[in-house]
């Protein structure tokens, strides 16, 4: 692992985390010192999770550690079951006890008898892999330990899946799919796998219609929800005026019906709009800084926000992406993963003239020639309150329209 100063990247323990800790009726315990769950307070809150009566931790001594003793987390487990009465307490290793190896899966097994709520263990001690490793485990987890058996249908009513906490503005997002979804085919959410989920939705999400798909990572619970239920799902995310109709015609075609006819006007009216910003492009190709993206963020919000750039004969030329490629199926090559912090802040400071897209550290590095627009994390200079300020679908675009208008008036 490379030293980092500016822009570290979560590893899988820390996705498993505040991932579980949007469940509801449902508790964390972590088998470790309380250092390590007091440092990701402030990073859940930013992420608009409470951690408040549902994240805690047994701490070590130093004789838990030396001599694997567990009782520790054998009498938290007892404690929070009496205390709290949750239905389902999700036990997970910290760094510490994944190092020296502690069976988490073995004491939940025997622990089991003595407690009403089920007990479920994750292992991850941030050693497998990035945030994306993690994801990818837990949204698995979720389905295969908490969805139950199809007892009902659920007609006109869809899950989404990997509407992960960690995605900037992710809540204003579900919103507008909800308003899309429901003014194109009259569907209505279920539940939110990755951000606002209860453990009765995740037993009755085997009935849903269909699923929507918004990251990679979602796709092995996708495919295991079709394979027990049958569940059709779309994978993809609505990134501009036509990613978006691209996006419900996928949906369409799973349905079997167009979407709504004044949906499909509306897209219409706002491409016949964009054709200003594609005039723009024209005007300013051939002076000295020709229109030109950057994007820093997750794969699928790269691949979305360079899909609306190109709707916009907007050159994307640098998308920078700060998790792991390894389980990416046919990759982008335009993409890139840098080896070190270093290389990426290098590049960073490179840019001028671009429009740029990422996160608030990725914006600070850019110098004042270039246009920012905050799409990800991590943030440090404002804080995330807003939930009707989409970056996807009609609304989304709107907004970033406004940053692209204020990107051509610096080139001028």
């Amino acid at each position: 692992m490379s030293l980092c100063r500016y822009l570290p990247v979560p590893s899988d323990r820390m996705a498993v985390m505040w991932t579980l800790l949007t469940v509801g009726d449902a508790v964390v315990l972590e088998y470790g010192p309380a250092g390590t769950t007091h440092y990701c307070v402030s990073l859940f809150g930013a992420m608009g999770i409470s951690p408040d009566q549902s994240l805690f931790t047994t701490h070590m001594s130093e004789d838990d550690v030396i001599m694997g003793d567990v009782r520790r987390l054998e009498e938290a487990i007892v404690e929070l079951d009496k205390g709290y009465r949750p239905k389902v307490i999700f036990v997970i290793a910290s760094a510490v006890t994944a190092v020296i190896g502690t069976d988490l899966v073995g004491v939940c097994n025997y622990m089991q008898q003595q407690v009403d709520a089920r007990l479920i263990a994750l292992e991850n001690g941030g050693f497998k892999g990035d945030y994306t490793v993690g994801l990818r485990q837990v949204y698995r987890l979720l389905v295969k330990q908490l969805a139950g058996q199809k007892q009902g249908l659920l007609p006109g009513r869809y899950n989404v899946l990997g509407a992960s906490a960690s995605s900037y503005r992710i809540r204003s997002d579900l919103r507008e799919i909800e308003d899309l979804l429901s003014r194109s085919f009259g569907l209505s959410r279920h539940t939110a796998l990755g951000v606002d989920t209860s453990l009765q939705q995740l037993a009755a999400m085997g009935g849903a219609q269909l699923n929507i798909v918004l990251r990679a990572e979602a796709l092995p619970a996708a495919e295991w929800l079709k394979q027990q239920f049958g569940t059709p799902y779309v994978y993809g995310v609505p990134y501009g005026y036509q990613g978006t109709e691209q996006w419900l015609e996928q949906i369409a075609s799973v349905l079997g019906r167009p979407a709504a006819r004044s949906v499909r006007d509306q897209l219409g009216q706002r491409q016949s709009q964009a054709a200003t910003f594609r005039m723009y492009a024209t005007m300013y190709r051939n002076r000295p800084h020709p229109p030109a993206a950057a994007i820093i963020g997750d794969y699928d919000l790269l691949q979305g926000l360079a899909g609306l750039c190109r709707e916009l004969d907007i050159c994307p030329d640098l998308l920078i992406c700060p998790h792991t490629l390894r389980d990416i199926t046919d990759c982008d090559p335009i993409v890139r993963h840098f080896a070190t912090e270093k290389e990426q802040i290098t590049a960073l400071r490179q840019l001028q003239y671009h429009l740029v897209f990422g996160d608030d550290v990725s914006l600070h590095l850019c110098d004042r020639t270039n246009t920012g627009l905050c799409v990800s994390f991590p943030l440090v200079s404002h804080v995330q309150i807003a939930e009707h300020l989409p970056l996807m679908g009609i609304r989304g675009t709107d907004y970033i329209l406004e940053t692209i208008d204020r990107y051509y008036q610096v080139l001028e």
